[in-house]
């Protein structure tokens, strides 16, 4: 049975897991080398040894290329005491003039919690399969309307993600002031209310993905406060009229859309939070098939004992633009549910079957 010192250090880790990805796709040595503690190995092939040297290859590597995506999922952790031991699947985008590359791979990690932090002790990687297609990224953004403005990726003090968080600490710690605390605040209540706090989070973020991809409003404007602002390219608005604009567009100007939301980086300090998720969206309009990588840059609130978007901005990294390939029929026959714009999509129908047994 899960207790709540195994809850809040499963949490720690995911963060640390995030942090590995965050710190290798901005090329920044100190932020990956803060998911490892100062002794760490590795393992990844073509190197093993000190995680130190990892880290400085990999950075240097990183600066000179165009943004790459590490996108870490399906950690499976098991904590004994102050050890643990995950199995994580990680989608790496890797870009070069002429293809675009995914790599599917494994991380297998040991942790140890030191001085109160959980970091990498020993990380193997191991690879599962690729694929490989010509490039059909675009950079910056074509439509001549601000309106449709999206930050891009970048590396170190380049990225726009970066100066997003910068801002949204700030304006944390100038709007909440009391209701800040020390983020390396490590205290048996403090790492469970963070960890709690990042559960809810999560939440919030499925929330977001689902509301998009079923065109449900309600559910959408639910999970923002009435402060909030959205920028996401195909929208700038409030979270209120976000929730409208998205949903018009969703069900008046695409077949479908799709939004995986992984690698999921929160830091909480009491009442405020901000945080980094890695997302993947992929939607057919005017008979292509569009795939963005990009990340979710946030900003987040409790109120009333409720966390709340406050901000959120997307960062694009990377795209592919083809053909679409989408069939229903042939080797899809025997699929017969498929997803659907609002409350016919079967997820309504299974939400509410728990709620009737709850009420």
């Amino acid at each position: 049975m899960l207790n709540a010192a195994d809850f809040a250090a499963r949490h720690a880790i995911l963060n640390a897991l995030a942090q590995h990805s965050r710190g290798v796709d901005r090329a920044d040595a100190a932020l990956l080398g803060s998911a490892y503690h100062p002794d760490a190995s590795v393992d990844y092939g073509f190197f093993a040894g000190p995680a130190t040297t990892l880290v400085a290859i990999l950075a240097d590597v990183q600066k000179a290329s165009p943004p790459t995506l590490h996108r870490t999922s399906n950690s499976w952790i098991k904590v004994a005491g102050g050890r643990a031991v995950a199995e994580s699947y990680v989608i790496a985008y890797v870009e070069d003039p002429a293809l675009q590359r995914i790599v599917l791979g494994r991380y297998l990690d040991r942790f140890a919690c030191i001085d109160g932090a959980w970091r990498i002790m020993h990380r193997q990687y191991v690879i599962e399969g690729n694929t490989n297609r010509p490039n059909t990224a675009q950079r910056g953004d074509p439509a001549p309307d601000l309106a449709h403005y999206v930050p891009q990726g970048g590396k170190g003090g380049a990225d726009a993600g970066r100066a997003m968080l910068a801002l949204y600490r700030a304006e944390a710690a100038a709007e909440g002031g009391h209701r800040m605390t020390s983020p390396t605040d490590t205290t048996p209540d403090s790492a469970l209310d963070a960890a709690l706090a990042r559960a809810e989070i999560h939440d919030l973020c499925m929330a977001y993905s689902r509301g998009v991809d079923r065109a449900d409003k309600a559910l959408l404007q639910s999970i923002f406060s009435e402060d909030s602002s959205v920028i996401t390219g195909v929208v700038n608005a409030s979270g209120a009229e976000f929730a409208e604009t998205i949903c018009a567009f969703v069900t008046s100007e695409i077949d479908m859309c799709f939004h995986s939301v992984a690698n999921e980086w929160i830091e909480v300090r009491g009442d405020e939070a901000v945080g980094e998720h890695y997302a993947l969206a992929h939607m057919v309009k005017d008979g292509q098939d569009v795939m963005t990588g990009g990340r979710y840059l946030d900003r987040y609130i409790r109120r009333g004992g409720k966390w709340l978007i406050r901000n959120r901005t997307f960062v694009s990294d990377w795209n592919t633009s083809h053909p679409s390939t989408l069939e229903r029929g042939g080797f899809y026959e025997a699929l017969s549910t498929w997803g659907a714009f609002g409350p016919t999509d079967p997820v309504y129908s299974l939400w509410a079957s728990l709620e009737q047994k709850l009420a």
